[in-house]
């Protein structure tokens, strides 16, 4: 069996349309990865880039070790399985499992030992002997998973194998397929628009709209943990419910305030990592909670709804409601008021009755109005610090630091202002110092929170730091964005950046070609599989083009020669020290020791060209 590898996988159509958008994923052998999402939205088409069955426009992918973007569909050693069951209505069954073996010309003996052990596992031998006609669409179905599973194949790709089944027959399928997954040992990667599906058979899921990745995660991950408000919303049955609120923190209370004037509190502690800008009430925020974490309570809890509509499903109810004790008129959808509770509670409930709703207060969900992405990262992306300003100091957490030239030139007119310091700003120093809380670990990072007044400051912090101790530490100011008056006055030094410039090309005999990036006329040699990937994907266009070639902060340095730049200033962060040089027109901020001798104004700048992406800036794509 083998793995795969997908990156940067774009799908870009002549008209222009892009069908899949920088999708990148690394697959482990054995694994069961599901691609979903609604129709459209770029799950087919990357599982029939892979099959070879679509041309990818730009990326890599690779089956095992072996790079397949050029590779026939037949040489992938990959088996499809169709949602149509593709099978051909003149053969037996026997027939139809055998026919690709029969084109490799193996051994009647060998075919007839593969099919034989196929069906017994998939319980079709006794319909060997008839054709499709006169076979329901279950069988069917089980006859393409054997004619794939004869072949013996690296990895195995099911398009919506289940979707012309019934509910019954899809359930069955699925438990089928799982088992067979499990017993093959073999790599599958599954298309489906059908969330249960996905939540049931996947080891990881991959949710897609719009032909971009929204989320590759585990299946209670994507359920417990939804990045954006579209994860969310398609995974669960019944959907999630979504309002508009705002949040007000008062002490150790914060209020969820709805537009209709319900309200709801829960202790700080369970959005305590939630951004305090969202904190004062003025901010829109989406409020998420889905049915099966919503009860019904005897007591008055400031939430209430009138009961539409109800479901008895003998285990459970399903209740649909309009917040409030009046029913609004009939519509679609009126998301905002209306809500949907999921109930295994044995009370009668009666349309138009009004009931009180309480909520599980670890279970609920929020995402910033405009973006609609979560605020509740299970590491904070920032931490909101007020300090002052005080001469040439800067005054935070109880304690003053000098302020750094960069700062001083940002804030000398503030007195107040407002830090947004990322966890990873934090290095042990003698600065500061905040007791240490609680340490969450979150995959291979430890997060300390750090207790200050009556609210957390978060920091990544090595082994070393432990629940109960005071840690020491300093911070990097380069990693702080400083604000006055909410305007951005000095913004965070990103680990990445980019400069633009062309693409070349010379000839050096017939069929002997070398290719160069041409930044300020200086040419960067680039590999053959790099060129001619470029001038694949572009055409003979791509020698007129202006390219964006970005790369990480820590691959640029100041050198004896290389790319021409001229020094505009240094920029002095106190623990750090950037040269911000100006290269054809471009600024650029190029890390620098603390000796950096600031007088020579035309110096040189060195890349390595083979770290560097190539974006063509048109249609925002990455080509290698």
């Amino acid at each position: 069996m083998a793995s795969l590898k997908l990156s940067h996988i774009y799908k870009v159509y002549e008209n222009g349309h892009k069908a899949v958008n920088d999708f990148s994923i690394d697959i482990d052998d054995k694994e069961f990865i599901v691609f979903v999402g609604p129709s459209g939205c770029g799950k087919s088409t990357t599982l029939r880039m892979i099959a070879g069955l679509e041309q990818i426009t730009t990326g890599d992918l690779f089956i095992g070790d072996n790079l397949v973007n050029d590779m026939e569909p037949k040489d992938r050693d990959i088996a499809m399985v169709f949602q149509n069951y593709a099978l051909y209505p003149h053969m037996t069954v026997y027939e139809n499992m055998a026919f690709g073996l029969r084109n490799r010309h193996m051994p009647e003996e060998e075919i007839k030992e593969k099919v034989l052990e196929a069906a017994k596992i998939l319980d079709i031998t006794d319909y060997l002997d008839r054709k499709p006609k006169a076979m329901s669409g279950g069988q069917r179905q089980r006859v393409a998973l054997g004619r794939a599973i004869v072949r013996d194949p690296k990895v195995f790709l099911l398009d919506e194998p289940l979707s012309n089944l019934d509910a019954k027959l899809r359930a069955e399928m699925r438990t089928q397929i799982t088992k067979l997954h499990k017993r093959l040992g073999a790599t599958f990667i599954y298309v489906t628009h059908d969330q249960v599906e996905a939540m049931t058979m996947g080891t990881r899921i991959v949710v897609m709209k719009l032909g971009y990745v929204q989320q590759i995660d585990k299946p209670m991950n994507l359920y417990n943990k939804p990045y954006n408000k579209f994860v969310a919303g398609f995974i669960g049955t019944p959907q999630m419910n979504f309002f508009d609120v705002t949040l007000k923190r008062e002490n150790d209370t914060v209020s969820i305030l709805f537009k209709d004037g319900s309200k709801i509190e829960l202790p700080y502690e369970n959005v305590c990592k939630v951004h305090d800008k969202y904190l004062h009430g003025d901010v829109n925020v989406i409020f998420g909670i889905r049915p099966e974490h919503i009860f019904v309570s005897e007591e008055k809890t400031g939430l209430s709804c009138t009961v539409t509509s109800i479901e008895r499903l003998g285990n459970e109810t399903i209740i649909y409601g309009d917040l409030g004790s009046e029913a609004s008129e009939f519509t679609m959808k009126d998301e905002g008021k209306s809500i949907i509770i999921k109930t295994v509670q044995d009370k009668e409930f009666e349309i138009g009755e009004v009931i009180n709703l309480a909520i599980s207060p670890e279970k609920i969900h929020l995402f910033d109005g405009q973006t609609e992405v979560t605020i509740m990262h299970d590491i904070p992306e920032y931490n909101a610090i007020a300090a002052k300003v005080s001469k040439d100091e800067l005054e935070l957490l109880d304690a003053k630091v000098k302020l750094n030239p960069v700062y001083f030139e940002a804030v000398k007119d503030a007195k107040d202002v407002l830090l947004e310091v990322s966890p990873e700003a934090f290095v042990p120093g003698k600065d500061f110092k905040l007791p240490v809380v609680k340490i969450e670990k979150i995959e291979d990072k430890n997060l300390a929170y750090l207790r200050y007044k009556d609210s957390y400051i978060f920091a990544l912090v090595d082994e070393n730091v432990k629940e109960g101790s005071e840690y020491a530490f300093s911070l990097r100011f380069d990693k702080i964005r400083v604000l006055v008056d909410g305007n951005v006055v000095s913004d965070i030094v990103s680990d990445r950046d980019c400069l633009r410039g062309r693409f070349e090309m010379n000839q050096l005999g017939r069929n002997d070609y070398e290719f160069f990036y041409n930044i300020n006329d200086t040419k960067l040699k680039t590999s053959e599989k790099n060129g001619y990937k470029i001038n694949t994907v572009e055409g003979n266009n791509c020698y007129k083009k202006i390219y964006k070639y970005e790369f990480n902060r820590c691959d640029v340095k100041i050198a004896e020669n290389g790319i021409p730049a001229k020094l505009i200033e240094v920029k002095d962060f106190g623990n750090q020290k950037y040269a911000l040089v100006d290269v054809a027109g471009q600024n650029l901020l190029v890390l620098v020791d603390a000796n950096f001798d600031s007088a020579a104004k035309d110096l040189y700048i060195s890349l390595d060209s083979e770290k560097l992406e190539v974006w063509q800036e048109e249609s925002n794509f990455r080509i290698c």
